[in-house]
C-alpha cells in the first residue's frame, strides 16, 4: 500500500472518530445532531476511502461477490418447506433420544447403585 493510501486510510479512521467525538461531546437533548455528527464522520470517511486503493479493492469485492451471489441456484418453497421439516423432526429425534439417556442413566445411578428411592 502507497504512503498516500496509507494516509487516507488513517484520514479516515480519523474522520470515524471525530463523527463518534462529536456526538459525545453535543448535549443529549440534541439528539438529530448527535446522529448527524456520527452520520456525516461515516460518510466522509467513506468518500476518502472511495479514492483509495483499499477502498477501490473493496468496491472490486463486493461487486464480485454480488455477481457471485446471484449464481446461486436458491431452493423452492417446497424445498424449503421439506428441509424444515427434515431439520424439526431430527431435533425431536434426537430431543427424544437425549431424554432417554438422561432418564436410563438417572435411573442408573439413583436407583441401582445408589439405591435412592
Amino acid at each position: 500500500m502507497e504512503s498516500v493510501d496509507k494516509f487516507k486510510v488513517v484520514a479516515a479512521l480519523l474522520l470515524v472518530v471525530v463523527g463518534v467525538g462529536g456526538y459525545y461531546a453535543l448535549p443529549a437533548d440534541q439528539g438529530v445532531l448527535r446522529v448527524l455528527a456520527v452520520v456525516l464522520g461515516l460518510a466522509l470517511a467513506a468518500m476518502v476511502m472511495w479514492f483509495s486503493q483499499p477502498g477501490r479493492s473493496f468496491v472490486d469485492y463486493a461487486r464480485d461477490s454480488v455477481k457471485e451471489a446471484q449464481k446461486v441456484v436458491w431452493p423452492s418453497k417446497k424445498e424449503t418447506w421439506q428441509m424444515t421439516g427434515i431439520v424439526f423432526l431430527f431435533v425431536g429425534v434426537l430431543a427424544l433420544f437425549m431424554w432417554l439417556v438422561d432418564t436410563g442413566l438417572a435411573w442408573v445411578f439413583y436407583d441401582l447403585i445408589l439405591g435412592r428411592d
